[in-house]
């Protein structure tokens, strides 16, 4: 049997601890997903809102992430850069269909 390879900071499921640049994150829940459905006008692109525990030494910290609005940890900029699968106005997303992309800048 062997061991599941480490997520990729670009497809990383709901409870998954990922290594991003040296930061390690596991999304916990999605708080609101308001994306406009890819068959829908929106006026708004809509945003996504992750509640993430930061995994680190010491005590690990709950943090949240709005999509595309960079986030000051440690010594950079954490990014939610990127959410799967799209939304349709049909369908329902199960929590454990989402897919999540990060992007962590900064760092010395």
């Amino acid at each position: 049997m062997s061991a599941e390879p480490p997520p990729s900071p670009a497809d990383v499921k709901l409870g998954q601890a990922v290594n991003v640049d040296g930061l390690v994150i596991r999304p916990l829940v999605v708080i609101e997903d308001s994306r406009c459905p890819a068959n829908a006008r929106c006026v708004w692109p809509g945003q996504v809102r992750l509640r993430a525990e930061w995994v680190r030494e010491g005590p690990d910290q709950i943090i949240e992430l709005t999509s595309g609005h960079p986030l000051q940890l440690a010594d950079g900029m954490l990014t939610l850069t990127d959410v799967r699968p799209v939304r349709m106005t049909s369908e329902k997303i199960a929590p454990k269909d989402y897919r999540f992309g990060f992007k962590f800048a900064g760092g010395l």
